[in-house]
């Protein structure tokens, strides 16, 4: 079986076709191995040509798989419109413009249900791109019709992430015949022989040949695709109206009232190619219609076209009428349709209306169309409706320099709004300035202090976007007063957008100074606030980074910054804060990440659930874990910076001293060169830092802490007076400052006083690894410590080993007790009962001494969870201490 990330991607001659020993599998067989694939999340897809049965598997695999179905799929003439093939599937409107927010939305409905979706071929971009997020979540079953027109990197994607890639290979000539006779059983051997031949192994074909040859048809000679030949000779056979009504419903692209098809619907029934259903009629094969359509002349094809514009509603009759080449009509429609809807829609509309040939797009339309993309988050649309050699006028210039500056691109953004004058209206002055100031402090950030003054002094009052432009200078530069101004800016209730994108400033720049606990305030005030405003990636963003500020704390239990509930994303309940028996920080950061990893994120979101729960497992003893989590490679600063701390804290300093750092300021610059320093030390690079003439320089912009731990590290003295630093910002940064202290200081007394205050801290936060250091250094002056030991004839029984493996996993309380079919209450229980069997403060903490009784013969830790010794569990291997001798 395949997995995801290394999908099974099955031969053609093995899925419903021939195998390499000369073996037919049958499609039941193909329809059991793709209901094999998911019986876990995961993304299987179905592909074969036109008649080949794809549709009919899909049946079959829903039929064979569990839980409820929620079919959908692309239509061909609505292929265009955002998330249709899914809201067909959950019967509800979906917010295309966003696509992690698509993907969660879609998941919290499907949940254990199985998505299927038909006529991939026909959705549109945001349905493609959620389908990578919702195969990590839920079970997904998709049809794709080869050829198609999807773009490679799009398939390429879906490939990359499909747990299995089926192909639909022709029926075995056994099976091919089987279904001949079925259809026309007055065949004789030879006739169904010719048939099979003639029809290779496509079950559409096959039907409708068996069918006219059982009406004593025969088939021509001629060398012609047989799908088609098959459809073309049984439409023959129909009257023209049914006919017609069997191109329009291939036109249509979705189902039509009975009263649009006439007389022709009534034929159609009888001959068994439509069905009704509660949306209306709809073909029995969608390939059929669609080359009912094909077989239209050109003239017949436009008439056809401007027959159903009068009778669909505007949006699509726009595009009714674009085909029939009617692009002034079409272009009329279109602005009807956006005139009477909102958001994305509108902005689909408008950007139709936009690219029609051989019509005159007022720029009234154009820089309408651009604020609706801008609004919408397509901010490369937008600049590419604007883009024109005709003239627009200085709104549109302005509009064009926001989508250009959003886009990435500061510098064509400053060109776009050069032409601007000052003499302006005073809203395009401001709008102009706002991205003079904002492109500058992407390329120069010294020219755009000078920009900011001349700006400041044009608007005496500014309006939001240029205060907000104006804050964020002061604060890159940590003016007097820039946290006061940033906060300001993302108070603005009448600008969302702008408040939002300031308050991300804001926590920024507060966890870069090192201020977290002020940084961790700010996030989850601001993802409360987008909660409210069902603003589902900001919300996710701020709610992430919130955690990652928390981790790098690493308080003990009773100063946690965020004890009781907090909002959790998109209001999916309340589960995310609630509180599990033995909650430290630990556990709290945990488990907030493991709820906002099971929900599709935008990538930053992602990276720092990711970097702050890789970074408590492994400063609680879980490596593994945490290894696993950092396997993939991570371009995020946060992330690099946890790898290479995880295999510091895991014992491999070589590896702890290269890689990451790219992209890095502030705090995590600092971190990654503390850490750097430890890998020194460790690999006995420089047994005296102080007289290593090439010691790394002291990065510039560092926060106090940091920065007078490098410098006791340079000179190899004041590790205890940069521990104080440290103290209410980041336990973890001030244990290890006194670990240096007591491992560097010649002074027995001194060493043992900040070694015990190490250990004491570490045990306090549930440090296990720092804690298992300051042990080992203890040991090394002699001092040995007597700890708690587990309660005694108190084995783990097996249900207790299998929740704190699954706690060990960062699994959440809620997902252990749905994968082992006990309540949430249970799964607490067991929880506290490995905690007392094992003498542990933590949840986190049990479940990793839980895992050496799992694997007692693990090889690449030296150190063991003794539970006879607790303050051993944590020891790292003695080639790797040299405290000996220092």
């Amino acid at each position: 079986m395949g997995t995801r990330g290394d999908p099974k991607f099955v031969p053609t001659d093995a899925a419903g076709g021939r195998s390499g020993m000369g073996v037919w599998v049958s499609q039941q067989d193909l329809a059991g191995l793709a209901a094999a694939h998911l019986r876990r999340p995961g993304l299987v897809v179905l592909t074969g040509a036109p008649g080949a049965g794809r549709s009919t598997l899909l049946r079959r695999v829903a039929a064979a798989a569990p839980g409820p179905i929620h079919a959908g799929g692309g239509l061909a003439m609505l292929a265009g419109v955002p998330a249709l093939a899914l809201s067909r599937a959950v019967k509800a409107r979906l917010p295309a413009h966003d696509v992690p927010l698509l993907a969660e939305a879609v998941r919290s409905r499907v949940r254990t249900g199985l998505l299927v979706l038909d006529d991939l071929q026909y959705a549109d971009p945001a349905t493609l791109a959620a389908l990578p997020h919702l195969a990590t979540r839920i079970r997904v079953v998709a049809a794709l019709r080869t050829p198609h027109r999807i773009p490679e990197t799009t398939v390429a994607a879906l490939r990359q992430t499909a747990t299995a890639w089926l192909d639909i290979a022709p029926l075995s000539p056994q099976a091919a015949a089987d279904l001949a006779r079925r259809t026309a059983g007055q065949l004789d051997d030879d006739a169904v022989a010719a048939l099979v031949a003639r029809a290779g192994g496509n079950p559409l074909a096959i039907t409708a040949l068996a069918r006219q040859a059982g009406a004593g048809r025969g088939t021509p000679d001629t060398d012609v695709d047989q799908v088609a030949y098959a459809i073309a000779t049984a439409l023959a056979d129909l009257p023209r109206p049914a006919r017609t009504a069997l191109a329009a419903l291939g036109l249509l692209g979705r189902p039509a009232p009975p009263a649009l098809l006439g007389t022709g619907a009534d034929d159609l029934r009888r001959a068994g190619l439509i069905q009704d259903t509660a949306d209306g009629v709809v073909p029995v094969s969608a390939y059929f219609a669609e080359t009912a359509a094909g077989l239209l002349d050109g003239d017949a094809r436009t008439d056809l076209h401007r027959v159903l514009a009068t009778a669909v509603p505007d949006a699509e009759a726009a595009r009714h009428l674009a085909a029939a080449g009617d692009h002034t009509r079409a272009y009329r429609k279109a602005l009807t349709a956006a005139d009477r809807t909102t958001g994305a829609d509108r902005a689909d509309l408008l950007s139709f209306a936009c690219a029609l040939p051989d019509v005159t797009v007022t720029a009234q339309v154009r820089v309408a169309a651009a604020d609706a993309l801008l609004a919408s988050g397509r901010p490369h649309a937008a600049a590419a409706v604007l883009a024109t050699t005709v003239p627009l006028g200085v709104e549109a210039d302005v509009l064009r320099g926001e989508a250009l500056l959003q886009a990435g691109d500061p510098m064509a953004a400053r060109a776009a709004v050069a032409p601007v004058p000052d003499a302006a209206a005073a809203t395009v002055v401001a709008a102009r300035d706002r991205i003079l100031l904002l492109a500058d402090l992407a390329t120069d950030p010294t020219a755009a202090v000078d920009t900011a003054e001349k700006i400041a002094a044009r608007h005496p009052a500014p309006p939001p976007g240029v205060s907000a432009a104006l804050a964020a200078v002061r604060a890159a530069h940590r003016r007097p007063g820039w946290e006061r101004d940033l906060a300001s800016a993302a108070a603005m209730v009448m600008d969302p957008l702008t408040a939002r994108w300031s308050a991300w400033l804001l926590v920024e720049h507060l966890s870069a100074d090192g201020r977290l606990a002020d940084a961790a305030r700010s996030a989850r005030s601001a993802a409360a606030v987008c909660g409210a405003d069902l603003a589902y990636s900001w919300q996710t963003r701020f709610l992430a980074i919130a955690g990652w500020v928390e981790a790098l704390q690493g308080l003990a239990p009773s100063a946690s910054p965020s004890a009781g509930p907090s909002p959790s994303p998109a209001g999916h309940g309340a589960e995310s804060g609630e509180a599990a028996p033995g909650d430290s920080v630990a556990d709290d950061v945990v488990r907030r990440g493991a709820d906002l990893a099971d929900r599709a994120l935008p990538a930053d979101a992602r990276a720092y659930t990711l970097a702050a729960t890789a970074l408590v497992e492994a400063d609680t003893g879980l490596l593994a874990s945490a290894r696993a989590r950092l396997a993939t490679p991570e371009e995020h600063p946060a992330t690099a910076w946890v790898a290479r701390e995880a295999a510091w804290l895991d014992g491999q300093p070589d590896r702890a001293s290269t890689g990451g750092g790219a992209r890095a300021s502030g705090l995590l610059t600092g971190l990654q060169h503390i850490t750097a320093r430890w890998a020194a030390y460790d690999t006995g690079a420089r047994a005296r830092p102080a007289l290593d003439d090439a010691a790394p320089a002291i990065p510039a912009g560092l926060p106090d802490a940091a920065r007078r731990t490098l410098t006791a590290w340079a000179t190899g003295t004041g590790f205890t007076a940069a521990a104080q630093a440290w103290t209410g910002t980041a336990r973890r940064e001030q244990i290890r400052c006194l670990l240096a202290a007591g491992l560097q200081d010649t002074d027995p007394e001194r060493a043992v006083n900040a070694l015990l205050q190490a250990e004491r801290l570490a045990d306090e936060a549930g440090l296990v690894v720092l804690a298992g250091r300051a042990r080992r250094g203890l040991r090394r002056h002699h001092v040995h410590r007597d700890t708690r030991s587990p309660r005694s004839g108190s084995q783990l029984t097996r249900r207790e080993m299998e929740v704190l493996r699954l706690v060990a996993a960062g699994e959440p309380t809620r997902r252990i007790a749905g994968q082992l079919g006990i309540s949430t209450e249970t799964v607490d229980t067991h929880i506290r009962a490995g905690m007392r069997k094992l003498g542990a403060r933590t949840r986190t903490e049990a479940a990793a001494l839980a895992l050496t009784q799992l694997e007692p013969d693990r090889s690449d830790r030296s150190d063991r969870f003794d539970r006879s010794d607790r303050s051993d569990r944590s020891d790292r291997s003695d080639r790797f201490d040299r405290e000996d001798g220092r």
